[in-house]
């Protein structure tokens, strides 16, 4: 799974953080995480793709939630990010090498494949049990004061950002 993931999951942390109908550009939400714009970017047409986000044009653009951090799940983001292919993808080694019979005779999947896609299933299935809102009321209970005190700072920074979506 790629980073893009772990970056999408903490800008909607931030935007969840944000005011009513406020935003931020996909610079400043990079600047606060530390990570290179361009490749933060991908991450959040990716999610605006999905729905996840809005994306806001004009001067004072940028993105907010589209839908109430109660309502995303982590699966949503992956799946926004990654895509839906599964993580493990079978080769059938098995029906290759000295040991190997006719195709015909080998159970459709090896139990490999079969602990794999169970694991999965299991995975996804806690991903779409954990929202937004869940991890970000977390963070606020986790978080240390002093990290709370500096991004309240850093957001009160931030100019009321009020602008219709664009098309």
């Amino acid at each position: 799974m790629s980073e893009g993931v772990e970056w999408a999951a903490h800008c909607l942390l931030l935007l969840h953080a944000l005011p009513e109908n406020a935003t931020l550009p996909a610079s400043r939400l990079a600047e606060y995480h530390g990570v290179p714009a361009p490749y933060l970017a991908k991450s959040l047409q990716m999610l605006a793709g999905a729905g996840i986000v809005t994306s806001v044009s004009g001067r004072h653009g940028g993105y907010r939630l589209s839908r109430p951090a109660a309502e995303i799940t982590l699966l949503d983001v992956v799946l926004a990010v990654e895509g839906d292919e599964t993580f493990f993808r079978c080769t059938e080694i098995r029906k290759r090498g000295p040991s190997r019979v006719a195709a015909r005779v080998y159970p459709p999947m090896c139990g490999i494949a079969a602990a794999m896609h169970r694991a999965e299933t299991a995975w996804r299935a806690k991903l779409e049990q954990t929202t937004i809102g869940d991890l970000a009321a977390g963070a606020l209970r986790e978080a240390p004061s002093q990290a709370l005190e500096k991004s309240a700072a850093w957001l009160h920074k931030i100019p009321n950002r009020s602008s219709s979506p664009s098309q």
